[in-house]
């Protein structure tokens, strides 16, 4: 069943979750594939905030692997540790990163991306993938983000 969202941009960020976040539970509604999930979510984000990338990455053969996202080409791997997605998975939780160029061992997978924010998929207390969103502005994430962005990767891995 194809969906359409009704994208509002000019309201706060709150404003902006708070309408989006019950689009996505109506997308994900009776869908039990958890990639098909992912790629609708990544899209919908991406339609709602016009973030440069928003994408998944899966922990496969412990190291991530690239899963549904949008926006330009990115990296296929990243090692335990390595970089923001590689210490979210590490350490289990939220990096919220203001300037990735200040970031030690950061991995630049676009030039053009300048802050970040990575949140881990946990299920059955281990991390199954990162929830990774890059922007081209610095300073662009906050605690909102990071509050709204874990209510969607709770709906996510409840379906």
């Amino acid at each position: 069943m194809a969906e359409d969202l009704s994208i509002n941009r000019n309201t706060t960020k709150s404003e902006q979750y708070k309408s989006l976040i019950p689009q996505i539970e109506g997308l994900l509604y009776g869908e039990t594939d958890f990639v098909a999930n992912m790629a609708n979510v990544a899209a919908a984000l991406k339609e709602q905030f016009n973030w440069f990338w928003v994408g998944f990455y899966l922990v496969k053969n412990d190291e991530l692997v690239l899963g549904p996202f949008q926006g330009p080409v990115a990296c296929t791997r990243i090692k335990k540790g390595k970089g923001v997605c590689g210490s979210s998975w590490e350490k289990m939780e939220t990096l919220i990163v203001p300037d990735v160029d200040k970031f030690p061992g950061h991995i630049a997978c676009a030039s053009a991306s300048k802050s970040e924010i990575v949140l881990p998929l946990i299920n059955e207390g281990k991390v199954i993938g990162v929830l990774d969103v890059d922007s081209e502005f610095l300073n662009h994430f906050d605690t909102t983000d990071k509050s709204y962005l874990e209510q969607v990767i709770s709906i996510l891995l409840n379906k």
